[in-house]
């Protein structure tokens, strides 16, 4: 720090300055002050989110799931690695054919889905939307009653095959099929706004599933009966060739190989005719009683609870991105705040070598001490003075500073109403009853209210005394046996501060050091008044008040700056309006 030259037999106190390095790591402490500082911005972050999955939980249709269980007969045949690959393939293939347009049209016809306004009174929610279009699916409708276009080769379909096309769709997106691990049972689930209605159409599509694979087997089998009918004719008439031939050649035998080989050929063809006889009796009695390759083990009961929304997911959900986003908010809000809230930013920053909190007392604020000491005060009703919490780490530190030497000490505020004045008297006041013989000097031009408090009716003052050092005994004014106060004055154009820089006045602190162990000058706020830049070169050191959570560190670091640049002593900063968890 710059050593400055300080009249009227004034001289500086040199203390070591705060060592300043790289960034301190973050630590648990770091932490909690971070939370303690910040918890209102993570709080409303995570209770808006909150409120929003809430009012979608409370506001939401609820959607019941209900299931049904198939057992699929795989017909197959082969060695066993054979068998296990054409059944997966049977399996996927039953899978798809129960995610038909037949088998959920047919559901939907059954139930009458296609006048149910849950299935086509209704436009796609944005999710289904957003789903759509990242599947690709395009082609959607966007209302049931919107023509069903194509790219102008299509004509539009009437209402009743719209309706039952969008109902179908609807129900497709609803419904669910899978199978149970690697075993042959499958699942269909269906999801609806009742229970009832879920487990109905969960129900009719097992059934309507069933349905279609009879009527896929009843097809295959008419179809292989109209082939083995054609057949058997074709048959027929071979075998009654092959007869007439061996009748031919058995009434006048000339070649017995012949006839051993017409004989052959007769009854070859007779049991291919039996035989084919006896697939058309098969497939005939498979047309009229058919048998499905699935069938149903378990129905689908009624839900005991919703499916959807599920409200414990999404309020976690909304939690969590609440928290992190609340903590996220935070953060940027914590890094980028500029305003003066923990000791080390200033004592890192401007290299002082102490940084007192001082939390808010409604007890001292209450009963302000300028005029708890215009009341009167002695030693008998000390102990009932209003101390402000942490007002007794910095009066002991100012106490180590007078052991070494008497200090005129100035306490000067960035802002005005950041209580520099509250602080002077509350220094002054500590100082005396600890038994040194303390002065107070009003020098705040701007604001005199230690003046205005203690001694409103005052007709001397410091501006007096400037003029004539005599009248320093009756000016100032004994508050107790240790205690005296200077009030200001009548200020004219040029304030006290000014006129004692100039170094033509009748008050010396040298000579003012004679009679008082402790002198505190209360400074008009830097941000107001040039007055700290003219008489801190003459003081031993000064004070800078900040408020906690309002005066700026930048503010701060350029008035230290200027201060210092002058020549000025800076003692120490003081924050003042910290919280009392601050003390902590």
């Amino acid at each position: 720090m710059t050593s400055s030259t300080i009249f009227s037999g004034v001289s500086s106190i040199p203390l070591p300055a705060a060592t300043t390095g790289a960034n301190s790591p973050l630590t648990l402490r770091d932490m909690l002050f971070f939370l303690r500082m910040r918890w209102l911005w993570i709080a409303a972050t995570t209770i808006a989110f909150l409120v929003m999955a809430g009012s979608y939980v409370l506001t939401a249709e609820p959607t019941f799931v209900a299931s049904t269980q198939l057992l699929i007969f795989p017909q197959v045949s082969g060695s066993e690695t054979q068998r296990a690959f054409a059944e997966d393939a049977f399996i996927e293939g039953q899978l798809e054919i129960a995610r038909s347009s037949d088998v959920v049209g047919g559901t939907v016809t059954a139930l009458d889905l296609d006048t149910d306004p849950e299935f086509v009174d209704q436009a796609p929610s944005l999710q289904d939307r957003a789903k759509n279009w990242l599947t690709g699916f395009s082609s959607q409708l966007d209302t049931p009653s919107q023509e069903a276009t194509g790219k102008g080769t299509r004509e539009a379909q009437p209402e009743g095959e719209r309706l039952h096309d969008w109902a179908t769709a609807t129900l497709l997106n609803m419904m669910e099929i899978r199978r149970i691990g690697s075993s042959t049972v499958i699942e269909i689930s269906a999801a609806a706004t009742t229970p009832q209605k879920a487990v109905d159409i969960a129900d009719t599509l097992a059934r309507q599933y069933i349905q279609k694979n009879i009527s896929m087997k009843a097809s295959a089998a008419r179809q292989y009966s109209d082939w083995l009918a054609k057949f058997i004719t074709e048959q027929q008439r071979g075998l009654a060739e092959a007869a007439s031939a061996l009748a031919g050649f058995t009434s006048n035998p000339r070649d017995q190989f012949k006839l051993a080989e017409l004989q052959s050929a007769t009854d070859a063809r007779r049991t291919l005719y039996e035989s084919t006889l006896n697939q058309l009796t098969e497939a005939k009695q498979r047309i009229t009683y058919p048998v499905s390759d699935a069938t149903i083990v378990s129905r689908a009961t009624l839900p005991l609870s919703k499916a959807r929304p599920r409200s414990t997911l999404i309020l976690a959900f909304a939690a969590a991105v609440g928290l992190g986003l609340g903590l996220a908010l935070a953060m940027i809000r914590h890094a980028g705040d500029r305003r003066i809230i923990r000791p080390h930013q200033i004592a890192e920053a401007a290299g002082l070598p102490f940084v007192t909190l001082l939390a808010t007392s409604k007890r001292a604020s209450n009963r302000h001490p300028a005029r708890f000491l215009a009341a009167g005060t002695d030693s008998s009703t000390a102990a009932a003075y209003p101390d402000i919490p942490g007002m007794a780490e910095l009066s002991a530190t100012v106490v180590g500073l007078r052991r070494k030497r008497r200090v005129v000490i100035g306490i000067v505020a960035i802002d005005p109403g950041s209580g520099a004045s509250t602080i002077a008297c509350e220094l002054a006041v500590l100082s005396s009853i600890s038994g040194a013989r303390t002065l107070l000097i009003d020098a705040a031009a701007q604001k005199s209210s230690l003046s205005k408090s203690i001694a409103p009716y005052s007709s001397t003052g410091l501006i007096d005394v400037l003029d004539n050092g005599e009248l320093i005994q009756t000016a100032a004014l004994p508050l107790t046996p240790t205690l005296k106060f200077l009030p200001l004055g009548d200020v004219e154009a040029v304030t006290p501060a000014i006129r004692l820089s100039s170094r033509r006045t009748q008050l010396s602190f040298a000579d003012l050091k004679k009679e008082f162990d402790a002198i505190f000058v209360d400074i008009s706020a830097f941000s107001a008044s040039p007055d700290a830049n003219a008489i801190a070169p003459e003081l031993d050191g000064v004070l800078v008040v900040t408020s906690h959570g309002r005066t700026s560190i930048d503010d701060t670091m350029r008035i230290i700056d200027t201060m210092r640049n002058v020549g000025a002593e800076i003692l120490g900063a003081i924050i003042n309006h910290a919280p009392k968890r601050m003390q902590s």
